[in-house]
């Protein structure tokens, strides 16, 4: 059998026997379960030191569905979230006017609020506010309120990078394998809300620039490893993209408008501006690096 890729990792055919084999020793165990005991036999785990699970019971699914392995029946289908979310509630909140000099409202304070008291705030203000509306970070993230003078002012939302953007990574200049290696290394903000009722010239690059300079430290304490390059999509029918300009951000191309589940090179959705931002100079070379 020819060597099998997936998500980075090599199968060789001694390594479809092992899984079989551990199939066949423990006859009576879950998928889920199974994937586990892969991943501890492996050393499969995240740079924070997590199992791999997910990622490895989607490798288990695509051999059962390849024909090379055989795996147990579904014992338990839990209720996906996603099909019916409940949609975040509405707040109330202070929504004064606020129109000063930016100097007027300092300090700014920003305060990572994922898995806080107060993570409802920030969902219900980018659910009423933003005009894409509140969606659940994927993957590795961080959820920011910005505050002044005791009142919340901005929200900003960081994600796991997209895994293939042209542009973006002919800017970089990575190959696929770097691509897949250092992918967790790259943020991608997928929410940045000034609340409509605050009037502060200059706040959105000034906010723009302060989280640039924190990111890659708090995305080390909570993952275990930095950050070296941010990214974003602005639609330009809608946005300029001003703020991100005037905080030093670039741009990198546009993308296709084809998503991930599109079968041909018809656009299926509106194509973007990519904007980029390189937390150090060494960004390429940290960023093609292979271990």
């Amino acid at each position: 059998m020819a060597q099998i890729r997936y998500r980075g990792r090599v199968l060789t055919s001694d390594d479809i026997l092992y899984i079989r084999e551990l199939i066949a020793t423990h006859p009576g165990e879950s998928r889920r379960t199974l994937s586990k005991k892969l991943c501890e036999a492996w050393q499969w785990k995240q740079p924070n030191g997590a199992l791999r699970d997910m990622v490895c019971r989607g490798l288990l699914l695509w051999l059962h569905r390849a024909g090379q392995i055989e795996l147990p029946p579904v014992k338990f289908v839990p209720r996906n979230p996603l099909l019916r979310r409940v949609r975040p509630t509405a707040l109330p909140i202070d929504t004064t006017r606020i129109e000063a000099a930016l100097q007027d409202i300092q300090p700014l304070t920003f305060a990572q609020v994922r898995r806080t008291s107060d993570e409802p705030v920030f969902n219900s203000l980018i659910e009423q506010y933003h005009y894409l509306r509140y969606e659940q970070p994927v993957g590795e993230s961080a959820k920011y309120l910005v505050w002044a003078q005791g009142r919340p002012i901005a929200c900003l939302a960081w994600s796991s990078a997209p895994r293939h953007l042209g542009s973006r990574d002919r800017f970089i200049g990575w190959n696929s394998e770097a691509r897949c290696h250092n992918i967790r290394f790259i943020a991608y903000n997928m929410r940045f809300l000034i609340l409509p009722w605050v009037h502060v010239e200059h706040l959105a690059s000034h906010i723009l620039g302060r989280m640039a300079a924190r990111i890659s430290a708090d995305w080390q304490s909570m993952y275990a490893h930095p950050i070296y390059f941010l990214e974003t999509f602005v639609d330009p029918e809608r946005f300029r993209g001003t703020c991100y300009r005037a905080a030093n951000w670039v741009s990198l191309g546009r993308t296709t408008g084809r998503g991930k589940q599109s079968n041909s090179y018809v656009p299926n959705r509106s194509i973007k501006e990519i904007l980029g931002y390189p937390l150090t100079t060494q960004f390429r070379e940290l960023l093609g690096r292979v271990a």
